[in-house]
C-alpha cells in the first residue's frame, strides 16, 4: 500500500490556494468593472448631440 500521508497537501498550501483565488476574482472584478465604464462612455458618446460643424450657421 502506499503511504497517504505524503499526498496530503500541506497546512499552508489552503491558505496560498484561497489567496490565489481571492486575487484573481479582484483582478476579474476590477476588469468588469473597466469594461462597464468604458461601455458607458461610448453610450454616453453615441447619446451626445454632435458638436462643431453642424450649427445651421454659415461661418
Amino acid at each position: 500500500m502506499t503511504d497517504r500521508r505524503s499526498s496530503k497537501p500541506q497546512p499552508g498550501s489552503r491558505e496560498d490556494r484561497l489567496a490565489q483565488a481571492l486575487r484573481a476574482n479582484l483582478a476579474r472584478r476590477k476588469a468588469q468593472a473597466r469594461a462597464r465604464q468604458a461601455a458607458d462612455q461610448v453610450d454616453d458618446n453615441e447619446d451626445a448631440p454632435e458638436t462643431g460643424h453642424a450649427t445651421g450657421k454659415d461661418s
